[in-house]
């Protein structure tokens, strides 16, 4: 499979590493210095793109493959107030368009038991609240898989009115640290009088990340509409 690599960053090289570990070609690296260079012949080289860019470029790199008719991965997150737009957009187009908040096979495995731990506990007498932890690099905060987590449990649990950084009134706690390298912890907390309830998620390092980008660019191209990773996951139940 040819991949064409949108943003080379920390992601994006590991990205890479582990393309090559499965046998694909990258046909294609854009940075910020030669995204002026970009065009739609060069994007047709690949099977597929892997978009790890930065959020105010992520919607504009995603229609330009659309335009181009090459299924995408998108792993740059704080794009999603975007969501619907580009969904919309992929479906008028009978594009192939996958995302993730985290792509991470054991993230997404995460968020499919956080959200049946929702729906378990929405009218149980307990306090929710989320942690998250990252390295000090990281731009956005909470992180969007921090946000994934709490809207699955807002989806049940109408005690509250949507999350917020640390404490508010009628909403869901979300606390957020930035901590050396730390690569990636989130935990999800329920308490009662009686007793607690956790799950939690502690990466080691990006490896895995990446190699769920890989798996998610093996299987867009044989599917046309707009995904989430988890519908992979589910696919497979």
């Amino acid at each position: 499979m040819k991949i064409a690599l949108l943003g080379y960053g920390k992601m994006g090289k590991e990205v890479e590493a582990a393309s090559l570990l499965n046998n694909h070609e990258i046909v294609l690296k854009i940075t910020s210095e030669n995204i002026g260079q970009l065009s739609k012949d060069m994007l047709q080289q690949a099977d597929v793109a892997i978009e790890f860019s930065r959020p105010e470029s992520s919607l504009i790199n995603a229609k330009y493959c659309i335009d181009a008719g090459v299924p995408l991965v998108i792993g740059t997150t704080g794009w999603y107030d975007k969501l619907e737009n580009l969904k919309t957009y992929t479906i008028e187009k009978n594009a192939s368009v996958i995302y993730a908040s985290n792509f991470s096979i054991g993230v997404n495995i995460f968020f499919l038991v956080n959200d049946l731990l929702a729906s378990l506990m929405a009218k149980q007498p307990y306090n929710a609240w989320l942690e998250e932890t990252h390295h000090i690099h990281k731009k956005d905060k909470p992180s969007g898989t921090a946000i994934t987590l709490a809207n699955d449990i807002l989806k049940y649990n109408k005690k509250y009115d949507g999350w917020s950084l640390n404490e508010e009134l009628h909403k869901l706690p979300v606390y957020c640290e930035r901590i050396d390298e730390v690569t990636g912890t989130h935990l999800v907390n329920y308490r009662s009088d009686d007793d607690t309830i956790e799950i939690m998620h502690h990466a080691f390092n990006r490896r895995g990340f990446a190699q769920g980008v890989v798996t998610a660019a093996e299987w867009i191209v044989n599917h046309k509409g707009f995904f989430e990773f988890r519908d992979i996951l589910k696919s497979e139940l």
